[in-house]
């Protein structure tokens, strides 16, 4: 669907500047005073709005502040159009919520820049997981779909907690919430470390979260993510259950059970002995893997090393 941006701006010779720059990849509204600019926002629900601090009715200050005070169009990103030599204009307009500026006379290309990477950013940030601010699902699989069209070599580390439902059930759900928001934050700084600069750190969501990087770096990631998260994690466990080593809760039944401290599992695909075609594909591998993590008491990381042929467990 091709984006709206509304143009409010009083000089027919810049609204035509614009359109014309514009034109070939938005569709351009324009209003020449405030208060049209304020109806148009009302019944047209603009993508973006480009608003001219200088109005024969309002100033483009008050327009800004008003649109801001509508809960509606807090995410609706606004563009201030300032003179060359007026960096105070910018100042304020920036504290009164507008995203960017630009100024007159304006450079096409980097108007062009400017509106494409707000709109890349507000669409990144419609996807990320409100939680942890990292990339979900869609980003995920484009992530993952780009570098299989692209042929690239790809490691794909899926990490997931072992044991966290029965946290929360003892702990609640805020003390659930900072061990994903730690989980999160260990995941993306163990990958700025030790993989490469262009890795890719998405949250699947609860406490699932995956890491896309070279097959070279997957050990060296998880050996990280593991001692960081380990020795970390006993931080949120009281003193008498790191003591014992476990925690205890009540099933439905009433009947209690005993569960170990939180540990992270960690599968890792590649496609160094196998060719991955699709997102579907490399999830069912990462299930068998995390069924044979499942095993293994504690924290652990395992490679799927299996050639096209093979099975679990013959590689």
């Amino acid at each position: 669907m091709i984006k709206k941006i509304l143009l409010i701006d009083d000089s027919l010779f810049f609204r035509g500047q614009m359109k014309l720059s514009l034109g070939k990849e938005y569709e351009v509204l324009e209003a020449g005073t405030g208060a049209d600019g304020l109806d148009m926002v009302r019944s047209e629900k603009p993508d973006m709005v480009l608003l001219d601090i200088v109005l024969p009715d309002y100033s483009g200050f008050d327009i800004c502040r008003m649109l801001r005070e509508y809960e509606g169009n807090t995410l609706m990103p606004i563009i201030m159009i300032t003179s060359q030599d007026a960096q105070e204009d910018v100042l304020v307009g920036l504290e009164l919520g507008a995203d960017d500026y630009i100024k007159k006379p304006f450079n096409e290309r980097e108007l062009l820049s400017r509106i494409k990477n707000i709109f890349r950013r507000i669409d990144r940030n419609r996807n990320a997981n409100p939680l942890t601010g990292l990339d979900g699902n869609l980003e995920i699989q484009r992530e993952i779909t780009s570098r299989i069209a692209r042929g690239i070599s790809i490691g794909i580390i899926y990490a997931d907690l072992d044991n966290f439902k029965a946290y929360n059930d003892v702990y609640g759900f805020s003390s659930g919430d900072r061990i994903i928001i730690l989980t999160a934050d260990i995941i993306r700084d163990q990958a700025m470390l030790w993989g490469n600069e262009d890795d890719f750190v998405g949250h699947i969501g609860g406490d699932d979260f995956i890491v896309v990087t070279t097959p070279e770096k997957t050990a060296r990631i998880c050996e990280e993510i593991i001692a960081v998260f380990d020795e970390k994690v006993l931080g949120f466990y009281n003193e008498e259950d790191r003591a014992c080593g476990c925690i205890t809760t009540k099933n439905r039944k009433g009947e209690t059970d005993t569960f170990p401290l939180m540990s992270i599992s960690l599968a890792i695909v590649t496609n160094e002995r196998r060719e991955l075609k699709s997102t579907v594909e490399i999830g069912d591998i990462a299930a068998e893997v995390k069924k044979k993590l499942k095993t293994m008491a504690g924290s652990n990381y395992y490679i799927d090393r299996r050639a096209d042929e093979q099975v679990m467990g013959d590689e």
